[in-house]
């Protein structure tokens, strides 16, 4: 293992050195060989000996690998893998459940979120350009694997959203002052908003969306907690969707 090499995955622990070299990390033996069956490219493994074999295997000593780990506890093994790109247009996404997250800013929100994604079999997560990157290496870690069968995308969100409305796609958003969520009339397609931890959904984003929700507390008139964690709302919002298909 060469400096440069550690040079590299150190780099890529930043959004900066991700974008530069097209690559991020991702560690720990299943997530990797779930890595080796997906269409994503593994660029190189570094991995403790009999981890993996192959010709993009290079064999590390542990000590090696506490080097390279971006993780407090390192794995036995780390890759390094080629940022994917997926195409995103509205006039694809009708007929089907799609999440939109604005300005998203917790790594491990977002990790939880695209996990959600998967369990809920939504393929697509279109973000606001102000939400986490999604190949930070705590967030791909926090999918679990779900970072592979997920497509994240990154755009003007409203413009997207504008352009879902106009099509006749609902797009539907978590609000305190919306409709309860148990009682609103919903498809079991469209968009849903779910938005930053501190300030919700912007006003610029929320003139695009064509039904406000709210989620409940029990009972009705209970004075608690002033919101949920937004990972938690999603979960919430997917599943009453999918109750309802």
């Amino acid at each position: 293992m060469t400096k440069a090499e550690i040079q590299l995955v150190r780099a890529l622990a930043d959004k900066r050195g991700r974008t530069q070299h097209g690559l991020f990390v991702a560690e720990g033996e299943k997530l990797i060989g779930e890595l080796r069956t997906s269409q994503l490219r593994v660029h190189k493994i570094f991995a403790l000996e009999g981890v993996f074999e192959g010709a993009d295997v290079e064999t590390v000593a542990p000590r090696d690998m506490e080097r390279l780990s971006l993780l407090k506890t390192p794995g036995n093994s780390l890759a390094l893998v080629e940022i994917p790109r997926y195409a995103l247009d509205p006039a694809t996404l009708g007929g089907a459940l799609t999440l939109a997250l604005d300005d998203v800013q917790n790594p491990g929100n977002l990790g939880t979120i695209v996990r959600l994604a998967d369990w809920f079999g939504i393929g697509d997560i279109v973000c606001s350009e102000g939400t986490a990157d999604c190949f930070n290496p705590k967030v791909v870690q926090a999918t679990m694997g779900a970072i592979l069968r997920v497509r994240v995308h990154y755009t003007d969100l409203k413009r997207f959203l504008c352009e879902a409305v106009a099509r006749g796609i609902p797009v539907y958003g978590t609000f305190l002052e919306g409709e309860n969520l148990y009682d609103a009339p919903l498809t079991p397609d469209g968009i849903v908003v779910m938005g930053n931890e501190g300030r919700g959904v912007r006003p610029e984003t929320a003139a695009a969306v064509t039904r406000k929700l709210f989620i409940p507390p029990y009972p009705a008139d209970r004075r608690g907690s002033e919101s949920l964690n937004v990972a938690m709302a999603t979960g919430i919002v997917c599943a009453e969707l999918r109750r309802r298909k």
